[in-house]
Order: C-alpha cells, then sequence, then structure tokens
C-alpha cells in the first residue's frame, strides 16, 4: 500500500469517526464515565497491591518469592499483551473487546480474592493482567475514534486525572482497606471491590459505548503476535523479576536474546506488509518522527515508577511509618495530578500541547529535585510535600500530553495497535526504571540499613532520576516543529 493510498483512507477514516461522533454525541457523557472506569481499573490494581503484601504474606502463608510476582507478574503480563490487545480492537471492534476484557477483569479479580494459596493468586493475577491490556487499549482508541480533537484535550486530561486517581486510591484505598479489615474480608477486599464496579460498568459499555466497525477480510497476524509476544516477554520478565532472583544466566541470556527478537519481528512484519498482507506491529509508524519521539519520551517518563517503589519503602523502613500513615503520604502528589485536568485545556488553549508536554517535564524533575534534596532521616518539612505536589503536577501533564500527541498522528482505524504501542512502552519503561533505579535504590541500602542509609538512597535515586528526565524537556520541545515540518510536506 502506498503512503498516498495511507494518507487517503486515514482522511476517509477521520470524516467517518467525526460523523459517528456527531451521530452519537448526546451519550459521550455516559461512555466517557464508563471508559474512564475501564481505565481507572488496571494501574488501581497495580498500586492498591504494594500496602496490601505484608497482610497477603500473612493470610496465605505465601513465600517471598510468590509475594514478588503477585506484583511483576502482574505488570508483565500487562506489558506482554498490550498491543496484541490494542489490535483485538481494531480487527473486532473496541466495544466488544473492551466488554470481553472488562468481563475477564472482573472474573480474574474474583478469583484474586478468593484465592486459597500463594501460587492460585499468583495465577489469577496473571490472568487479571492479561485481561487488564485487553481493556485498557479500548478507552484509548475509543477516545481517539468518537472524540473530536478539540474534545480530546479536555478528555485525555480527565484521563490523566484518573491515573492521578488510581495512584492515590491505590496507595491510600490499599493502606485502609488492610487497617479497617471490611466485613472481615482483610486483604480479599482490594480484589473483590472490583466485582460490582466492573458490572456496573458492563452494563454501561453495553448501553453507551459506541462500536466501531473494522472493515471485513483482515485478521489476526499470528506470526508477528506470537514473534511481539516473545520479544516482550524476554524483554520485560527479566527487568520485572532479574533483581529479586539474583540475575540468573538464563534472565541475562533472555534480556540480551530480545534484540535478535526484536530484529526478526521488525523484518517479519515489514515483509507481512510489503506482500499486502495486515501486519499486527504497523511499522509505518516508526517512519513519523512525532510518534517515534513520543514512544520515547513516553518510555523514559514512565521510568518515574522508581519513585513510587522507592517512596513508599522510604517512609515505612526509614521513617517507620505505617501502611496508613504512608498511604495518606501520597497525597500532596494526589494533589498535584488532580489538579491538572483543571488547568490542562486553558494552558493548551494558551500555549500549545506540545509547550504543556515541555512544562510537565519541567515540573516532574523540579518536583522530584525538591523532594530529594529535603528527604532526610526526621519527618519531612513542608518544602518535601510541595515538591510532591509538582511531581503530581507534572505527572498530570505529561501522561495525557504524550499519549494524545501520539494518537493524534495516527489515523482512526489503527488507533487501537497504536494505542497498544503508548501503553506497552510505558509498562516496559517502568519496567526499566524498577530493574535499574530501583536496583541503584536496593544497592544502596545495603544488607542492614539504618534511617540515614534509607535517606542517602531516597536522595541519589532521585537525583539519578531527574539526571533521566530534564532531558526530555529539551527532546519535548521538537515535537511542535516536527509535526509542522511533517504536515507542510505532505
Amino acid at each position: 500500500m502506498s503512503d498516498n493510498t495511507f494518507a487517503a483512507r486515514a482522511t476517509t477514516s477521520r470524516v467517518a469517526a467525526s460523523d459517528s461522533a456527531e451521530a452519537g454525541h448526546g451519550h459521550h457523557g455516559w461512555a466517557l464515565v464508563v471508559l474512564l472506569v475501564g481505565a481507572i481499573l488496571p494501574p488501581l490494581d497495580y498500586f492498591i497491591v504494594n500496602l496490601a503484601l505484608p497482610a497477603i504474606r500473612d493470610g496465605l502463608g505465601a513465600q517471598a518469592t510468590e509475594l514478588q510476582l503477585v506484583v511483576s507478574a502482574y505488570a508483565c503480563a500487562n506489558a506482554v499483551m498490550q498491543i496484541t490487545g490494542g489490535r483485538l480492537g481494531d480487527l473486532y471492534g473496541r466495544k466488544r473487546v473492551f466488554m470481553a476484557g472488562m468481563a475477564g477483569f472482573v472474573v480474574a479479580s474474583t478469583f484474586c480474592g478468593l484465592a486459597t494459596s500463594g501460587a492460585m493468586l499468583v495465577a489469577a493475577r496473571i490472568f487479571q493482567g492479561l485481561f487488564a491490556a485487553i481493556l485498557a487499549p479500548q478507552v484509548l482508541a475509543t477516545i481517539r475514534s468518537v472524540f473530536t480533537p478539540h474534545e480530546q484535550v479536555r478528555v485525555m486530561g480527565l484521563y490523566g486525572f484518573v491515573f492521578g486517581v488510581a495512584a492515590v486510591i491505590g496507595q491510600l484505598g490499599g493502606g485502609a482497606l488492610i487497617s479497617l479489615h471490611p466485613f472481615g474480608l482483610g486483604w480479599r477486599a482490594i480484589f473483590l471491590v472490583n466485582l460490582p464496579i466492573g458490572v456496573l460498568a458492563l452494563i454501561g459499555s453495553w448501553r453507551y459505548i459506541p462500536e466501531s466497525r473494522p472493515p471485513s477480510g483482515r485478521r489476526i497476524d499470528v506470526p508477528g503476535t506470537i514473534l511481539l509476544s516473545l520479544f516482550l516477554l524476554m524483554l520485560v520478565y527479566p527487568l520485572t523479576r532479574g533483581r529479586e532472583s539474583g540475575w540468573p544466566l538464563w534472565m541475562v541470556a533472555c534480556l540480551i536474546g530480545s534484540l535478535p527478537m526484536l530484529g526478526l519481528l521488525l523484518r517479519v512484519e515489514w515483509r507481512s506488509l510489503a506482500n499486502g498482507r495486515d501486519p499486527l506491529l504497523d511499522v509505518r509508524l516508526f517512519r513519523n518522527p512525532v510518534v517515534a519521539l513520543g514512544l520515547v519520551l513516553a518510555f523514559v517518563f514512565y521510568m518515574t515508577s522508581a519513585f513510587f517503589l522507592s517512596y513508599g519503602i522510604y517512609l515505612q523502613g526509614g521513617l517507620h511509618w505505617s501502611p496508613l500513615a504512608s498511604g495518606l503520604a501520597i497525597l500532596p502528589f494526589g494533589v498535584g495530578f488532580l489538579s491538572s485536568p483543571l488547568l490542562m485545556p486553558r494552558l493548551v488553549h494558551r500555549f500549545g500541547g506540545y509547550r504543556v508536554l515541555t512544562l510537565g517535564f519541567l515540573l516532574l524533575g523540579t518536583g522530584l529535585a525538591i523532594a530529594a534534596a529535603l528527604a532526610g532521616a526526621g519527618a519531612p518539612g513542608s518544602g518535601f510535600y510541595v515538591g510532591l505536589a509538582a511531581i503530581g503536577l507534572g505527572q498530570g501533564f505529561v501522561l495525557p500530553s504524550v499519549v494524545r500527541i501520539v494518537l493524534a498522528e495516527v489515523e482512526p482505524e489503527r488507533a487501537g495497535v497504536a494505542s497498544g504501542m503508548v501503553s506497552a512502552t510505558l509498562q516496559i519503561g517502568a519496567a526499566v526504571g524498577a530493574a535499574t533505579l530501583g536496583g541503584l535504590f536496593f544497592s544502596l541500602l545495603g544488607a542492614t540499613p539504618a534511617a540515614a542509609d534509607y535517606a542517602h538512597a531516597f536522595r541519589t535515586t532521585m537525583f539519578a532520576l531527574v539526571a533521566v528526565l530534564l532531558p526530555c524537556a529539551a527532546l519535548s520541545s521538537a515535537l511542535g516543529p516536527l509535526h509542522r515540518r511533517r504536515h507542510a510536506s505532505g
């Protein structure tokens, strides 16, 4: 298929999407509510588990390795399935796949809550991560296809908002549920709460989310799906589990082998495209410099997972705070993050979306630097929490901005696979951040850390994260000129 044909199809798709959006505008509000529920559940179930691990250990008698897998197996399964999940929506309809993903997520959450052993909980978490990866890309793809570009500024701000809600509720709610022990459920409540929420979301999706009908004659790319899954598994699993396992030789071999596996995947997908077939991974997207640079920025941005990993350990291990107190300590971050949707539309209207992305990276780096400089062996002062609020505000600007900028470059019929690419890139960035910067944090702690060691490890890790993030501010400033140059020449 030529680039001109590709562009023509993109234009036709945009017109069709616009007409569909106008036709269903009356239901947009409720559709958005349901989509945002679908957006919040996967990250919520990542964050909420962290503070519940001690209770899970006591309740199930789980081994240390099983506790680590409760977190890492979910993250790994989620990352591996993201692009394939997005492609399924492109092929079989996003509403249909959204509902399938939500139903599977609810069932897997129920099995998590009913688990009678550590092994059963880990298995249920794997399926929960897989269905979360099928569910999540449909949210972004539907937003890209249903809402107009003008509406997407506000909607993507709300999308970023729910991630802030997920982080706050996950940290605070996890600690509260463990402490309050509702209905005698204890840690099981963090999973079983998904059941009523998911059922309501299923009813709402059936009633309000419009279906996007794919062209006939398209089918799933089986070789591409297998190779992509193998590549992501070989990359993400060692990054997620390597530090806890002591980096055995086979994990190192998997990590190194992921590079030739990526090369084979790209070669097969290029050949599939040249032969007129419909590949899983549309490699033409990488020829768009805005998409390519946007994915790089998304990858580096989500290395901030190292902050959440080290912050909770610093508070509980170094300052000896309870899980509930540690959960409350994330509130300044939440205030910053939750403020971003109120500010973002005005800032985008006045300065443009690309400059808001740059501002987000600057706020993120500045906030991390302030928090690092003021962290100590004693209780943090007010300046420390100002830094946390800046981190939240920066994240609230960066996340929706980078997603919206990438998806705006893609025609609606490819929005699913593009959404999966963005989501998978974020997950890989989180795994790399946890493996590298998290590894730095734990290596600095040593075997028998004192309170000063926790503070030193947190400070050093956060300054290292600042050094990684600040160049992104300069790189993000190039997105606007690249976009204008590309569309002026096209």
